[in-house]
């Protein structure tokens, strides 16, 4: 990661998290992999450095960082497990709508524990029938006397089980994204049930099931913003959850350079190190190039998104999709970099691989992504 054009502040955050990354994940992370074992220990001690509230204000406990200063420490988290800092992005997406939507009731009951990771968050928008068409979800929300009674599945939901808050998109009206409002609801309440723990290809340290919504009722201050406000706050909560994931790419991708770099430099064939093999040196190189390139995308949006530019879900929706298509393609070219080593669990590098794929299809495919950017492009000529 290039620090030169960092404030003095962002300096230390980065260094301070590269260092939780080094000492706290790297050396457990393929065994978490291996074990499919939730780290709920490790996740409060990042809280204990101000990371399970990364854009929360500080009178709720948060550390009030911006999104530039977000995708630095999630691309540093991600060097030392992709899995990790992926869950640890969308808990703090999940905070985020909280503090921008929450009145100061929901605020002050929900957000301190979050802050420090005593609660995790899960975020609720997904359906089994409705993915990427998230306009057509059919969980519903029904009003009842002085509360709501929630009805369905939800599919795909990190940390369900484990986490104690989730914030549900539901249907109170019609058909299509303007009948959706988001609700808080508590691991405890009646009703609320999770399906088995997916088996995956990646992820593996994070659990992800169902969340089922059987009658659960609620009292009617769990409703976030106003009703048919859902959709909107879901997509706005995107947007920072999909630079959070681009930079979990940047990270586990680095990683994977990183660890090409001193194989290379380790390994000799033919008489000679194969670091000093130009056609190796050009592969190095490229994946170098195109993660720079990558990272300078993902800055750009995160700047435009703190400055609320009219842009900014344009370039969110492209740099999630070029960074974690080039994480991917590269964490895959530093494998083949490795030769058989490259397949063994033990030097980490595929499962760096299996933990960057799903990133090119969670928190909107990056289908939809290309959808989103074309639209802005031709919207004015509609």
């Amino acid at each position: 990661m290039t620090t030169t054009s960092l404030t003095q502040d962002q300096q230390a955050l980065v260094e301070t998290t590269l260092d939780f990354a080094e000492d706290h994940l790297a050396p457990r992370a393929v065994q978490w992999d291996q074990d499919k074992h939730f780290p709920l220990d490790v996740l409060r001690k990042a809280a204990g450095l101000g990371l399970g509230g990364v854009y929360v204000r500080e009178d709720a406990g948060g550390s009030g960082l911006t999104r530039a200063d977000g995708v630095l420490v999630f691309e540093a988290l991600a060097s030392g497990c992709p899995s990790i800092a992926g869950y640890l992005s969308i808990h703090n997406m999940v905070a985020w709508m909280i503090d921008a939507y929450g009145d100061p009731g929901q605020r002050a009951r929900w957000l301190p524990r979050l802050c420090s990771m005593d609660d995790l968050g899960s975020y609720c928008l997904t359906e089994p029938g409705a993915g990427s068409d998230a306009g057509s979800l059919r969980t519903r929300a029904v009003r009842d006397g002085g509360g709501y009674v929630l009805s369905g599945v939800k599919q795909f939901i990190s940390g369900a089980g484990a986490a104690q808050v989730y914030v549900v998109m539901a249907r109170t009206g019609e058909e299509g994204p303007g009948g959706i409002s988001a609700f808080v609801v508590d691991r405890d309440d009646p009703g609320l049930s999770f399906g088995p723990d997916e088996k995956k290809m990646g992820w593996n340290a994070q659990p992800t099931r169902q969340v089922i919504l059987d009658g659960v009722r609620i009292p009617a201050d769990r409703l976030l913003g106003g009703v048919g406000d859902g959709f909107r706050i879901a997509m706005s909560g995107l947007n920072g959850g999909r630079l959070g994931i681009a930079a979990c790419s940047l990270g586990g991708a680095r990683s994977a350079l990183n660890k090409s770099l001193t194989h290379l430099a380790d390994r000799e064939a033919f008489g000679a190190r194969l670091l000093d093999a130009q056609a190796l040196q050009f592969r190095l190189a490229d994946m170098a190039t195109e993660l720079a390139a990558a990272r300078a995308l993902v800055h750009q949006a995160a700047q435009a998104l703190d400055r609320a530019d009219p842009q900014a879900p344009q370039l969110c929706a492209m740099a999630k999709r070029f960074a974690t298509d080039t994480g991917y393609s590269v964490a895959d070219r530093a494998l083949q970099l490795h030769g058989g080593y490259g397949y063994l669990t033990e030097y980490g590098i595929e499962k760096i691989v299996r933990d960057l794929r799903v990133h090119q299809i969670l928190e909107g495919t990056n289908e939809i992504m290309r959808v989103i950017v074309a639209r802005s492009l031709t919207e004015a000529l509609r």
